[in-house]
């Protein structure tokens, strides 16, 4: 499993978990993102992410893909984004997709999604 953490700093974080949680449950079974022209996909990632699941209250929220998930949290000053998947292809639509429609929703704001790997769980720490 591999993951990644972004935090994102913003006055309005519950507002946009929400928002996210909402748009990600009405995408519940389509696709998260449009493939290219005539339905092909031009990444080569697969085609688009399907929402499996999304939930969220209050300040938290789940949304899950199924070979991925993302977890979110707002506090009164960022939000805090926590994507996993099995592998770096699967980690990378995750973030992909969660980055795009966040900073979608979030452009009057300015918001910008700046994600960070976990260290691997034998590196050393700094002590």
């Amino acid at each position: 499993m591999v993951s990644a953490d972004a935090r994102v700093p913003t006055g309005r974080a519950g507002r946009y978990l929400a928002q996210l949680g909402e748009h990600a449950g009405h995408m519940s079974g389509r696709a998260f993102r449009r493939p290219g022209r005539h339905g092909v996909d031009r990444r080569g990632d697969g085609g688009p992410a399907k929402v499996m699941a999304a939930e969220w209250s209050g300040a938290d929220a789940l949304i899950d893909f199924g070979w991925g998930r993302c977890t979110l949290h707002a506090t009164e000053t960022e939000l805090i984004i926590h994507a996993e998947a099995a592998d770096a292809r699967h980690l990378r639509r995750v973030q992909d997709g969660i980055a795009t429609r966040l900073e979608l929703i979030g452009r009057r704001d300015h918001l910008t999604v700046t994600w960070e790997p976990e260290p691997p769980e034998n590196a050393p720490t700094n002590l």
